[in-house]
């Protein structure tokens, strides 16, 4: 690959580089346990990911129908975060091809950045010891811009930062969140089949393509 089709390459996090739910799972049901609440399955906290820590607990306590109003969550962001953060990359795994597709874009001269709605005190810990933190130009997370995606807001940031036009410039993602800031960047946008997509099928999204394997990249 001489010569990538994008000038620069935006990814998403958890479930489009990262594999972080077991845990984000473990996390999340610290945080109950300390409100002697019962846990919850994985496959629940993989279909909740992907709005933020406030809105996962949320929706972990309306599954256990008890009130998940804004003192309900206070409760347990704390508990959780910290559990988290000491915990961040245990039993994540990178996705296959991820590391190898990196490295050949970033061969072919393409600036790489993250551009995820988890807070930057997650994100870059994460990045930093599951080893992709060094593969990145910019990493713009969900307390970075003005407003998180679904808004164009963090997508025009990194466009602003590498002073590229949005034609220039590749969204890649795993749900809905991440096509509509794309859209609204009008910059083109690819979904991972397989990610966090809250059992949506990502094809109904009208992505510009749709990726089964990582290094599918490489050819569009």
């Amino acid at each position: 690959m001489s010569k990538a089709r994008y000038k620069a390459y935006l990814f998403d996090l958890d479930g489009t580089l990262v594999d972080s739910v077991p845990d984000i799972d473990h996390a999340l049901n610290h945080a109950l346990a300390t409100a002697d609440l019962p846990p919850v399955a994985q496959s629940l906290t993989r279909h909740w990911i992907g709005h933020g820590s406030r809105t996962l607990i949320k929706q972990a306590l309306q599954h256990h129908q008890k009130p998940a109003d804004t003192t309900a969550i206070d409760q347990l962001i704390g508990p959780f975060l910290s559990h988290y953060k000491a915990n961040i990359a245990v039993h994540s795994k990178i996705y296959p091809q991820v590391r190898e597709t990196l490295i050949t874009l970033q061969e072919a001269g393409s600036k790489l950045a993250v551009v995820t709605n988890k807070l930057m005190e997650l994100s870059e810990p994460l990045l930093q010891d599951i080893g992709l933190y060094n593969f990145f130009d910019l990493i713009v997370c969900g307390d970075t811009a003005a407003l998180p995606k679904p808004a164009a807001d963090p997508i025009e940031l990194c466009l602003e930062h590498f002073n590229l036009t949005p034609q220039q410039v590749l969204m890649v993602g795993d749900s809905e969140t991440d096509v509509l800031a794309a859209k609204a960047a009008n910059v083109d946008v690819a979904c991972v089949r397989d990610g966090y997509n809250h059992g949506v099928d990502v094809t109904t999204l009208d992505p510009d393509f749709v990726i089964a394997s990582f290094n599918e990249l490489l050819v569009h």
